[in-house]
């Protein structure tokens, strides 16, 4: 296996509090890794690390042989990141909001015209984003992140905002990202999203990774059961 990310001895202060204790992880391309933990665990803290959104106080994060902080502009080129907020032009339209986010990544129009058909979005492509519900701007922000096929996925709690039949796509989407190379790293609260998709779960607490599985995905459903155990342990 090719390792795609790492992640070295990354961590962050803001002010004397310490957000995230020195972290380091390796993961291959076409893996998948779920964060877990409680609000403040430090999840979001990572992902922003990960995404370029906030440096680190120490350590770096490399992509493909890409440190971002030797080569920010290579690095963010290969990622795609969701943030776990929408904040938007309110009054593009979902095709425009789409195509402003695909120039960066020089993505072809028909590309456009198929991300917005399987996030169901079809009928909403003129319709100003204001107008959309949450479920739908979850599938927008999504959207635009996937957009670009990038060699790493980062999403922060991606299914905030989705019925359970969207969820079901959205589990059956990130295994076909899975299965075509797309090395994804996302947090959740949702332990039936992890245990299915997920090869990895991180369990982070103030900051620091306390308990990480590894799931075979032979018995998902005893998994899902024992992440819950660990989950509500840590609520």
């Amino acid at each position: 296996m090719t390792t795609r990310l790492e992640i070295k001895r990354a961590s962050k202060v803001f002010k004397k509090n310490i957000a995230l204790h020195p972290f380091s992880l390796q993961v291959e391309a076409g893996e998948c890794i779920a964060l877990c933990g409680g609000n403040g665990a430090g999840k979001s803290t990572l992902l922003h690390i990960i995404a370029g959104i906030s440096s680190p106080g120490e350590g770096t994060v490399i992509i493909e042989d890409v440190d971002i902080l030797k080569d920010r502009k290579k690095y963010v080129s290969l990622i795609g990141y969701m943030p776990d907020e929408f904040y938007a032009q309110e009054t593009l339209t979902v095709h425009e909001f789409l195509s402003f986010y695909a120039a960066f990544r020089n993505t072809p129009p028909t590309r456009i015209t198929e991300v917005i058909r399987i996030l169901g979005l079809e009928e909403k492509k003129d319709e100003m984003v204001k107008h959309l519900s949450k479920g739908m701007r979850q599938r927008l922000l999504f959207g635009q992140a996937w957009a670009g096929q990038p060699a790493v996925l980062i999403l922060d709690e991606p299914t905030n905002g989705l019925d359970p039949y969207w969820i079901d796509i959205f589990i059956t989407l990130l295994k076909e990202i899975k299965s075509s190379g797309s090395t994804i790293v996302f947090s959740t609260h949702m332990m039936d999203v992890a245990s299915e998709v997920a090869d990895r779960v991180l369990f982070m607490e103030d900051g620091k990774l306390v308990t990480l599985l590894k799931n075979d995905h032979i018995n998902p459903n005893k998994f899902m059961v024992d992440l819950l155990h660990l989950y509500r342990k840590q609520q």
